[in-house]
């Protein structure tokens, strides 16, 4: 059942990013969208959680030394998504999009390591 839970943890978080890299087009810089910030905030959050909930679960039922990788990695992923966060509700589209750019960095090799050696 462990294995199942895991694998489904797997797929969420790459269904997950695959929807946060197709995002970079909406992030645009035009006054008349003001809500369309509000709604890349939203959206933002709900990838994030739902990232962080998978990673965790996915990062407790790996091995010790992947733990480690995952860990740091995910640690770091997260920062850039606070940032990114910060980013899209001061409304700064270069810093939005600076943010998006090192994000989708980490999120490729935290999927690259994540099916390097899969649950």
């Amino acid at each position: 059942m462990e294995d199942l839970e895991c694998k489904g943890s797997v797929f969420r978080i790459k269904k997950c990013a695959f929807d946060f890299l197709s995002m970079e087009e909406d992030l645009i810089d035009d006054e008349e969208y003001g809500i369309w910030w509000e709604l890349i905030e939203r959206e933002l959050r709900l990838k994030s959680t739902f990232l962080y909930c998978d990673l965790n679960h996915v990062i407790l039922n790996s091995c010790e030394e992947q733990k480690r990788s995952l860990t740091d990695l995910a640690n770091r992923f997260f920062h850039c998504m606070e940032e990114l966060d910060n980013a899209v509700k001061c409304r700064s589209i270069s810093a939005a999009r600076t943010c998006y750019c090192d994000a989708v960095r980490l999120l490729q090799e935290l999927m690259a390591a994540l099916t390097s050696d899969e649950c």
